[in-house]
């Protein structure tokens, strides 16, 4: 009998570290028999440092390679990552070129959060958005939902980028946090129940353990 071939959601997800490099295993496994459910495009400039091993989704022999590549090529049994590009969103038309249905941002910031942000918010917002935050022992989800009063605060911080891990994290494996892995689970499951009926999902959530 012939399978009815899916119809794939497309993701765009900003930055392959902590989070996204998860968030990108966790989507890819899911599937109806050998066909992926998500079209995912991936955009990082990064390549895999020793220094991320201990923490992000990634092994010595891809050391020195490039992190959008590397997920490609592992991830999944058929994998949906099909646009693996190596460089920074620095553009709105970045993230509307490909019409996604989803736009995911997995990096700590505040440059491409702006960027994101400024899509807009609620129904009208014209890119459909989930920020992903982890540092130490948070994890923040917040959605293009979210009330826009909000988003001055939410938009407060230092510049420049930052590890998952937290600015005190000194490299050892004694206090290595796993929340990044805890909040892409969870976007995992707000991803699966937005596209299945997205009035059913918080508009924010903050984890703290």
């Amino acid at each position: 009998m012939k399978t009815k071939k899916l119809k794939q959601r497309k993701l765009l997800i900003i930055g392959a570290g902590g989070i996204g490099s998860y968030l990108a295993s966790f989507l890819e496994r899911i599937s109806e028999g050998r066909q992926a459910l998500y079209d995912i495009t991936i955009y990082d400039d990064d390549k895999v440092e020793e220094k991320n091993l201990s923490y992000q989704n990634f092994s010595v022999e891809d050391i020195g390679k490039a992190k959008v590549k590397v997920l490609g090529n592992k991830i999944g049994i058929q994998s949906a990552i099909n646009d693996k590009r190596e460089h920074q969103v620095l553009t709105a038309k970045q993230l509307t070129e490909k019409k996604y249905d989803l736009v995911i941002c997995c990096v700590d910031n505040l440059a491409a959060r702006r960027l994101l942000y400024k899509t807009g918010h609620g129904e009208d917002s014209a890119v459909k958005w989930l920020d992903l935050r982890g540092q130490g022992r948070n994890g923040v989800l917040i959605s293009y939902k979210v009330n826009p009063i909000l988003i001055p605060d939410l938009l407060v911080g230092a510049e420049g980028s930052f590890s998952c891990q937290g600015g005190d994290w000194d490299g050892s494996a004694k206090d290595i946090s796993t929340m990044h892995i805890a909040i892409a689970g969870i976007a995992t499951q707000w991803i699966q129940r937005w596209f299945n009926d997205n009035n059913d999902v918080a508009d924010k959530m903050v984890v703290n353990v």
